[in-house]
């Protein structure tokens, strides 16, 4: 007897059990279907909703314990400044100014030597924002053209110093106060001596040296030989400058 009313008991639970797993599976599907909705009403109005911080209001009273909430809230760009107002501001400041006239001191010797003068054709390679250029001009030389990875107009053209777009022997003095940062120095130094015609001068600054390292510098310029090296300060930094002239053509 006891068998038989386990088994109408397990009979009789079946369609009980069976119309709850319905009703379990209904409020799920509902639960999910309510969650996708308002998932998709948040996205919708983030997507729509302005911050308030890219409103302009009036300024916070703290402003100093005030976090940014947004990229909106950060200040505002500078605006945009012409490039003969930028170059103003560059030329008129206390650094250019004083960092042009240590790079003149350096090169004024060259005008005693007669290796410089004001029809002369200077090229300033790696010229950086162009303070040779303009010690150079400073000095009287009228035709003076600088290069650099990037270029500082009007000063500065774009070239690469390893690949000089110029013709053979189109300068009389080929300048560089870079050497030290060259990621090629036997091709910089090839190019340097490509562009200055036969009697001209290649003349490097690199960091304060003994004279082995200034003859391994001129070893690299094979068709230059060394005229004088000195001890130079740039702006404040100690350096050392080696001149030397290209050799006359034996033609």
């Amino acid at each position: 007897m006891s068998s038989r009313s386990g088994k109408n008991q397990t009979t009789l639970s079946s369609p009980t059990t069976t119309r709850m797993d319905k009703e379990i599976d209904t409020f799920l599907k509902k639960l999910s279907f309510g969650a996708i909705a308002i998932a998709s009403l948040t996205l919708l109005s983030l997507f729509l909703h302005t911050p308030d911080t890219c409103i302009p209001t009036h300024a916070p009273p703290h402003p100093h314990l005030r976090f940014p909430k947004s990229t909106c809230d950060y200040p505002p760009t500078r605006p945009h400044l012409p490039l003969h107002k930028k170059n103003h501001r560059l030329w008129s400041s206390r650094a250019w100014n004083t960092t042009v006239h240590s790079f003149s001191l350096i090169l004024l010797p060259l005008r005693h030597l007669g290796l410089l003068r004001n029809h002369s054709r200077a090229l300033c390679v790696s010229a950086g924002a162009g303070h040779e250029v303009a010690a150079l001009s400073l000095l009287g030389v009228e035709d003076v053209t600088g290069v650099e990875l990037l270029d500082s107009p009007p000063l500065v053209s774009r070239a690469d110093p390893h690949n000089l777009p110029f013709f053979d022997e189109a300068f009389d003095l080929a300048f560089t106060a870079r050497f030290d940062e060259a990621l090629f120095p036997a091709r910089f130094a090839a190019e340097m001596e490509r562009v200055v015609r036969p009697g001209g001068a290649c003349y490097v600054l690199v960091g304060e040296c003994g004279i082995s390292e200034v003859m391994e510098v001129v070893r690299l310029f094979r068709n230059s030989k060394l005229v004088s090296s000195d001890k130079v300060t740039l702006s404040g930094m100690r350096m050392t400058s080696i001149l030397m002239r290209t050799r006359q053509s034996t033609s």
